[in-house]
């Protein structure tokens, strides 16, 4: 996807970078939060997709606050305060060409929006306001936890280590908390990092609430970690007839948790309606692999292999999912996620990707969840992701980990689920219970399910056939090394796995490794 073109705004002899994407009737100024960066914004699934939801039915503007981003950084001494920021917002209305908007102001760019839709009424149409509050010591932290982020902050900045005052929840990811470190550091510096959050810290707009005559939505996570949720009910009742929305979840930012059904409340509240959801709406079954190996073995200097053998894992995965009928996405980062119509076919491509991984020397950890996801280009969507990728995450190397939703739906399917000993999950209904799983072929010993081979029973061009599987060859690659059809190479192997009384492809490859 092209990226929207990056523009500057002048506010003052400053300059301010925007964005802006979208046809929609209605101009939709998203006021953001603490940090921000227009280019590294669309590197997480979870902010693309709510800015690519927002402009489907709004002209959407997004903007990164001057000291952060891509706008101009300014000197400690200089710092500017809220009203001056708040200003920014219509510099970069003018720049768009934007007469009138809904300003959408999330965290501390609730208290700006505030004052915006105070100062400029005329160019207000109606007021968003997410996880946000109008004094910061009430409905945030007291002076002593200011200081306490300060001095975290001046050791820590850059690392990530925010992360946990922020979204918790997403610590295990381990994509997630690499991208929020170079979210920080992208953001803003260790020394504006501080010292943004001393003038956060003197944010109060309390008297400036019944000022507000447009119409007005708040939203906030019941459960909220950084902002108190008792603050977003303290902006509905001040505001004169705003709607107030309580949203499932902990974690603070708008675009972790079901980013969805944060678009679908906003899609309601400006347009009456709300289409996207429904129509592109699924039961999905999704698989996640993640090789929690292979970082420690790329950096062992020895190991010259491990590109090749990781070529030749995908290429084995690809051809599995492939006979499977799975779907890879394309938002999955580092890990490879699939999507499947039917829970059979999700556990017997898990069983066959742990396999194909463990015959080329890498122990893959998977986890299996089911539930209704959102589709757009390609990627997937929803709050059965985030519970998916928690659910992988607490898999040791070698297992299978599945949720109790996947036991239900596997009645009859061959497959034993025993309880996992692992980290708690929780969707938003409350905890999953974390299961592992084995095919019935699983629950013997080893030595049995091969009791019976034997390469005397090759042909010839079988042994050379099962050889190349065990290289990590597909059929479409063996095929054009004989200069056979396809076809042909099926029918070999479908052959080798009779002969020798194998299940899987995944397993004669560690066959024939082993008889080496």
């Amino acid at each position: 996807m092209k990226l929207p073109d990056i523009r500057y705004a002048n506010s003052s002899g400053v300059r301010i970078a925007y964005q802006v994407m979208g046809q929609g009737a209605i101009d939709l100024v998203f006021v953001q939060e603490f940090l921000s960066h227009l280019e590294v914004h669309w590197e997480d699934p979870g902010l693309s997709h709510l800015f690519q939801r927002l402009s489907s039915f709004c002209r959407l503007i997004i903007f990164d606050k001057r000291g952060t981003g891509l706008s101009d950084s300014v000197p400690q001494e200089r710092l500017p305060d809220l009203h001056t920021r708040m200003d920014d917002v219509r510099a970069v209305m003018d720049a768009a060409g934007s007469g009138r908007a809904v300003p959408l102001g999330a965290s501390e760019g609730g208290p700006m929006s505030i004052l915006f839709s105070v100062r400029y009424p005329e160019r207000t149409r109606a007021l968003i306001l997410y996880g946000s509050y109008a004094h910061f010591h009430s409905a945030v932290t007291g002076p002593e936890g200011v200081e306490a982020f300060v001095r975290n902050a001046e050791r820590t900045w850059g690392t990530g280590a925010s992360l946990k005052l922020f979204a918790p929840g997403r610590i295990s990811d381990g994509h997630f908390s690499e991208w929020w470190a170079r979210f920080e550091r992208m953001s803003v510096s260790p020394t504006a990092a501080t010292a943004l959050a001393r003038m956060n810290a003197a944010i109060d707009v309390r008297d400036q609430l019944k000022l507000i005559s447009i119409p007005t939505l708040v939203m906030h996570r019941k459960d909220d970690v950084r902002v108190k949720p008792s603050s977003g009910q303290f902006l509905a009742n001040g505001i004169a007839g705003a709607k107030h929305v309580e949203l499932k979840g902990s974690d603070h930012p708008i675009w972790t948790g079901d980013v969805d059904r944060v678009a679908d409340v906003v899609e309601e509240f400006l347009t009456g309606k709300h289409q996207w959801h429904i129509q592109n709406r699924a039961l999905a079954f999704l698989v996640i692999v993640r090789n929690p190996e292979l970082e420690r073995v790329k950096s062992q200097a020895g190991d010259r292999f491990v590109p090749e053998r990781v070529q030749r894992l995908l290429a084995l995965a690809a051809d599995i999912i492939g006979r499977f009928g799975g779907e890879a996405a394309s938002n999955a980062g580092s890990k490879l996620m699939v999507r499947f119509d039917a829970i059979a076919r999700a556990l017997h491509c898990a069983v066959e990707l742990r396999d194909a991984g463990a015959s080329l020397g890498f122990r893959l950890a998977l986890g299996i969840h089911a539930g209704d996801i959102e589709l757009r280009d390609g990627s997937i969507f929803g709050s059965v992701v985030a519970v998916a990728e928690a659910i992988v995450a607490a898999g040791r190397p070698g297992e299978i980990v599945a949720s109790s939703v996947v036991r239900e739906l596997a009645a009859g399917s061959g497959f034993h689920f025993r309880a996992h000993a692992g980290l708690e999950v929780e969707d938003q209904n409350g905890p999953v219970t974390l299961l592992t799983v084995a095919a019935e072929r699983h629950l013997e010993p080893e030595v049995a399910l091969h009791a019976t081979a034997d390469l005397k029973t090759l042909s010839a061009r079988e042994k050379e056939v099962l050889n190349l599987i065990a290289e990590g060859m597909t059929n479409a690659a063996i095929a054009g090394k004989f200069g056979l059809s396809e076809h042909t190479v099926k029918r070999h192997v479908a052959n080798i796995l009779m002969k020798l009384d194998l299940p899987t492809r995944a397993a004669a490859a560690a066959f024939s490794a082993k008889e080496r």
